[in-house]
């Protein structure tokens, strides 16, 4: 998977306190990037099944007949 260089600011305190505990910073943003977008993308789907919610169809209807009765 390519990479992407980027910059962004960290508090000075958060920053020393990293390095004095070791801490990978750009795992960690990696990892805090991900788990945003993941959630951004939860919110999108959940927004655009509100706006167009799945509805019963005569389809819908005769596949559950095959299920378990």
């Amino acid at each position: 998977m390519a990479s992407v260089r980027t910059t962004f600011t960290l508090d000075e305190e958060l920053a020393d306190q990293a390095r004095r505990l070791g801490v990978n910073v750009s795992a960690a943003a990696r990892y805090g990037v991900r788990e945003a977008v993941y959630a951004a993308m939860a919110r999108e789907d959940r927004a655009a099944y509100e706006r167009h919610p799945e509805e019963d169809d005569d389809f819908w209807m005769e596949l559950q007949q095959w299920g378990p009765a």
